[in-house]
C-alpha cells in the first residue's frame, strides 16, 4: 500500500497528536502514525504548567474535554516526618499550580477533533521500519508496518519525530544524541485519593529520598518516588512490605488505599531518569520535537509543557513556510534556533530543582509564592 501526505507525524502522544490536529484543521494532509492502538496506553506526563495552559487555552482544547477530568492543584506541600513544613501558593495569571488532565482523555479529544478534517488520517497501531531518501538528498517518507503485518510506504515533504524519548525516528536518521544522568530513577504508581483528600501536591522527604504525591482528575493519587540510581534490580529482590511501610508512615491518611492498590513491586512502574540533548533537531526534510529533541526529567512538569509548545511553534512554522511556497530545510532549522535555548534553560533549571530540592526543608518559611 502507498499514502501520500504533506507532513507525516510519528508518535501519538500529546505534541504528536497536536501538532497533527493544528496541520489538518488549515487544511495540510497530514497522517499521524502511532505504535499504541490505544491512544494514552503508554506512560507520560499528564501535569499542565502555565506553558502547556497558554496552548491549550490559545486553541481552546479544553472546550471539548468534561470538566470531570480536569483538575486544578491549588497548591504545593512539603512534607516531612508527618508535618507540613511549608506551602506554596500559585503566583500565576491561572491560579494554580497545575492541572492534571488523563492523558487517554486529552488525546481521545483531539483525535475526535482531527477526524473531523478531511486532510487528517490516522494510522494507529502501526510501527516505523525505515526511512525513504537520505540526510544529504532528503527524506522524501518512510515505510511502517500495520499490526495486520502489512507493510505501508508513505511519501511525504515532511516528517516529523515526535516519538518519544527512544524515538525510532531519531535512530534511523542517525542523529546523534546527548544523554545526562540525574544520579536517581523513578518509581510510579497510582491509588486513590481518600475521602476529603484535596486537590493538591505534595512533597516530601522520606527516608532522604524525593516522594511526590500528585492530585489527579477522577479521584486518583499518583505517587512519584525517587530511588538511587540503576538500584531497579537490587531493590525489586528486597522485601516489599518495609519499602511500602515508609509511604504509610508518611502519610498515614493514605494507608488504606496504599494496601489496595499497590501489593507488591509489580504495582510500580519503574521509570529511568535522564535528560537529553539531540545534537540537531532538523535534517534533510526531518524535524524532531518533544522528548525526541530533548527529553527531560518529570521535575516541574516541563517535558509535556515544552513538548506541547514544540507542536504549537512547528505548527506556525509549517503553516507559514507552506504559504511562501516550500517547506525548506532553512525554514526548519529556524524552529529549532528558536526553541533551542527555550528548552535547554529549562532542562537546566530541573538540575537546579532537583540539587535544591532538600533546602526546602531546612528553611522556616510557612508561605512562599511561585514566582
Amino acid at each position: 500500500m502507498k499514502l501520500g501526505c504533506e507532513v507525516c507525524v510519528v508518535g501519538g502522544g500529546p505534541a504528536g497528536t497536536l501538532l497533527s490536529y493544528l496541520l489538518a484543521e488549515h487544511g495540510v494532509s497530514t497522517i499521524l502514525v502511532e505504535r499504541q492502538s490505544v491512544a494514552g496506553k503508554a506512560f507520560r506526563g499528564e501535569i499542565l504548567n502555565d506553558e502547556g495552559q497558554q496552548v491549550i487555552g490559545k486553541h481552546r482544547l479544553l472546550d471539548n474535554i468534561h470538566e470531570g477530568y480536569i483538575l486544578a492543584s491549588t497548591r504545593i506541600e512539603y512534607w516531612e516526618h508527618q508535618q507540613q513544613l511549608k506551602t506554596v501558593k500559585s503566583g500565576s495569571a491561572y491560579g494554580n499550580v497545575g492541572i492534571h488532565i488523563p492523558q487517554p482523555r486529552f488525546l481521545e479529544a483531539l483525535l475526535k477533533q482531527a477526524s473531523t478534517c478531511e486532510s487528517f488520517h490516522y494510522l494507529g497501531g502501526t510501527t516505523v521500519t525505515a526511512l525513504q531518501g537520505d540526510r544529504e538528498q532528503g527524506y522524501t517518507g518512510l515505510t511502517v508496518r500495520d499490526k495486520s503485518g502489512h507493510e505501508i510506504t508513505i511519501h511525504c515533504s515532511v516528517i516529523v519525530g515526535a516519538d518519544g524519548r527512544y524515538s525510532t525516528v531519531r535512530k534511523l536518521a542517525q542523529m546523534p544524541v546527548t544523554n545526562i544522568r540525574h544520579g536517581y530513577d523513578l518509581l510510579w504508581a497510582k491509588i486513590t485519593a481518600p475521602v476529603g483528600w484535596e486537590p493538591v501536591t505534595r512533597l516530601a522527604l522520606v527516608n532522604g529520598r524525593q516522594l511526590s504525591l500528585f492530585s489527579q482528575a477522577e479521584d486518583y493519587i499518583q505517587i512519584g518516588w525517587n530511588v538511587e540510581e540503576g538500584s531497579f534490580s537490587s531493590l525489586f529482590k528486597q522485601s516489599f512490605e518495609p519499602f511500602i511501610q515508609l509511604l504509610t508512615e508518611a502519610f498515614p491518611d493514605l494507608e488504606h488505599s496504599v494496601h489496595d492498590h499497590i501489593r507488591s513491586w509489580k504495582d510500580f512502574v519503574p521509570l529511568d531518569i535522564f535528560s537529553s540533548r539531540s545534537d540537531t533537531w532538523t535534517q534533510g526534510g526531518l524535524v524532531l520535537i518533544g522528548d525526541a529533541a530533548h527529553t527531560m526529567t518529570p521535575t516541574g512538569a516541563f517535558g509535556l509543557n515544552a513538548a506541547l509548545k514544540d507542536a504549537d511553534v512547528l505548527a506556525s512554522v509549517l503553516l507559514r513556510l507552506r504559504q511562501e511556497g516550500g517547506y525548506t530545510a532553512a525554514g526548519l532549522k529556524a524552529f529549532e534556533d528558536g526553541r533551542r535555548q527555550a528548552v535547554t534553560e529549562l532542562q537546566e533549571r530541573q538540575l537546579t530543582m532537583e540539587s535544591a530540592f532538600h533546602e526546602h526543608f531546612s528553611q522556616d518559611e510557612d508561605l512562599a509564592k511561585i514566582q
